[in-house]
């Protein structure tokens, strides 16, 4: 009995430092979490910090925006908002809703047509299918700039120079590659038993793709439109090509009328402006992150 009595302290001592070793694992652990905490929350709010600054300059008097580069509001003056909302040659409303017309057209054309094409490249078999695949790839390494004089001649022969046309038509013309792209994937990841069945019921490419292409795809096609709403709504160096007339001009092309460099510029007014511009897209992507997130993780690795 002896061995037996001597294991028992040996048993006990060795659970002791057992318990001992996964206490400093557990705390070493959580200090490593609190630690990657306060590091993410740093980062965060350096990131943040010029549209925190933003938002509190909008409502400090222009004379304090500059004095006072923190984020305290010593002192709210409204007035900003207002003068800027009337400040330019028409309410900022005009802006806004030329903004709005283009956001419109643009997810109008991009999810129909990118749609199209990707279905086409995706699900049918046609001659020379891969050669055109790959060179709607190769449109992707174009940068705009090399195509905007070209475009330009073109608009402005047709005379579409001050519309939303040369804005708005190509993207029924299924010109954004990035879009086709993100869609083939997805499309590719769909059972292609679900188009036989689709034969061997009668329907044809026009049903299959209206019927039950499209309405699997509604991940991929939130995607399109969350991007789309975004790049067409930020976009300001086409709008700012193509829209010269003030009463055209949209709300990125507004705001650079509030700085002059020959004159006095209108701080307070252009950063109360800038976060009424702001809303919109801060709504879109807050409401839609879900289907961004779950459409870029079910596009991201079919092949």
């Amino acid at each position: 009995m002896e061995p037996a009595t001597e294991a028992a302290p040996e048993r006990a001592s060795t659970s002791k430092a057992h318990l001992r070793v996964e206490r400093r694992r557990s705390a070493w652990a959580a200090t490593r979490a609190v630690v990657k905490h306060i590091l993410l929350i740093v980062f965060a709010v350096v990131m943040l910090y010029p549209l925190l600054w933003m938002v509190a300059s909008s409502f400090k008097p222009e004379a304090l925006i500059f004095q006072d580069p923190t984020l305290l509001i010593r002192e709210f003056d409204f007035s900003n908002y207002s003068d800027g909302w009337n400040a330019l040659a028409y309410p900022f409303s005009t802006y806004l809703w030329n903004s709005a017309i283009l956001v419109a057209g643009s997810l109008l054309g991009n999810l129909l047509t990118c749609s199209m094409a990707a279905y086409a490249f995706a699900r049918l078999r046609f001659r020379w299918s891969k050669a055109f695949f790959g060179a709607m790839l190769l449109t992707l390494m174009l940068p705009f700039h090399v195509l905007l004089i070209p475009q330009y001649v073109l608009f402005a022969q047709l005379g579409w120079v001050n519309t939303f046309l040369p804005l708005i038509v190509p993207k029924f013309l299924a010109t954004d590659a990035f879009f086709i792209f993100l869609m083939v994937q997805f499309f590719r990841g769909l059972p292609k038993e679900l188009d036989e069945a689709a034969r061997i019921d009668g329907a044809g490419y026009w049903r299959s793709y209206f019927s039950i292409i499209l309405p699997l795809s509604v991940p991929a096609l939130a995607t399109t439109a969350i991007f789309t709403f975004i790049w067409t709504w930020n976009d300001f160096f086409s709008q700012l090509i193509y829209l010269t007339k003030p009463e055209m001009q949209t709300a990125p092309v507004a705001l650079r009328n509030f700085v002059d460099a020959t004159s006095t510029s209108s701080w307070g007014a252009m950063f109360a402006m800038s976060i009424v511009t702001l809303i919109p897209v801060f709504l879109i992507f807050l409401f839609g992150q879900r289907f961004l997130i779950k459409g870029i993780a079910t596009t991201g690795m079919k092949g």
